[in-house]
């Protein structure tokens, strides 16, 4: 057992259709390509997903495990609501973690409310929410994992967390999925909060490579301020992706890509050959 299943999954609120509201149809493509992922995870009969995401606690020089018993969350946008909650792998949590710490990463276990029991629930952010609806919220609920990456720490720190996460993996004696939850470039557009910058057709075509040629590494090579111009959020759940799959050997397929609006969307998804 271990990781059997990986993907790169979006997070643009709009692609759930009770939050859409007039932008249903513009992002009819991207919520098609969650949908397949998920039912392709839902072959694997899937028991716990680590899922990795930046909008989680930010810290700073730091990679975050979540070791609460729980995690829920809420999203409301002007056309709808929806809230979620997950059972987490504690035990799972805990041996990423003690690994990290015997390779000596910078990792830090986060816990919310109380230490235990019902209170003990980590408060799920929209970057986690999102993909998780598609891929537990209406089927049998896996277990989770919650990772939250550094982006001020070098990406083989990152990668080498990857690997990590496949072994502890190994140990749960069932199906694993990893999840990196991942919007492309943020400067698409002017009217967005970004503006715009050419930088950003060209990161998201680099990602669009990678994933087509079975190379993700080359990612990590993009220069500082293509990323900086460009701003993704996705470079960083990648290189953790980079080390899962050195551990757990997968060929990853690109399922859709699309930018409606600021920022782009890429659906992958990584199975054994």
């Amino acid at each position: 057992m271990g990781i059997v299943f990986a993907c790169i999954a979006p997070h643009g609120d709009e692609i759930i259709p009770q939050l859409a509201g007039d932008k249903l149809e513009a992002f009819n493509k991207t919520r098609q390509g969650m949908e397949k992922i998920a039912n392709q995870m839902k072959k694997q009969e899937i028991g716990t997903i680590v899922i990795a995401t930046p909008h989680n606690l930010r810290l700073k020089g730091n990679i975050g495990v979540i070791t609460a018993e729980s995690t829920e969350g809420t999203l409301q946008t002007d056309s709808g609501s929806i809230r979620i909650h997950f059972k987490c792998n504690r035990p799972l949590a805990e041996e990423i973690m003690r690994r990290a710490k015997k390779s000596k990463l910078p990792v830090i276990g986060i816990n919310y409310g109380t230490d235990e029991g019902s209170s003990s629930c980590m408060p799920m952010d929209w970057e986690a929410l999102i993909p998780l609806w598609f891929f537990g919220a209406k089927v049998r609920r896996p277990r989770v994992v919650m990772v939250t990456p550094s982006r001020e720490i070098p990406m083989e720190k990152l990668v080498r967390f990857g690997t990590l996460v496949a072994q502890a993996a190994k140990k749960t004696g069932e199906k694993v999925a990893f999840v990196a939850s991942a919007d492309q470039a943020h400067t698409h557009d002017k009217k967005g909060p970004y503006g715009f910058h050419q930088a950003s057709v060209k990161f998201d075509k680099l990602v669009k490579e990678a994933v087509k040629g079975n190379n993700l590494k080359t990612l990590l090579n993009v220069e500082k301020q293509l990323i900086k111009n460009a701003k993704p959020d996705s470079l960083w759940q990648i290189a953790i992706l980079i080390g899962v799959l050195e551990e757990a050997p997968m060929k990853g397929k690109l399922i859709s890509y699309q930018a409606p609006t600021y920022f782009g969307m890429l659906c992958a998804a990584y199975m054994p050959t």
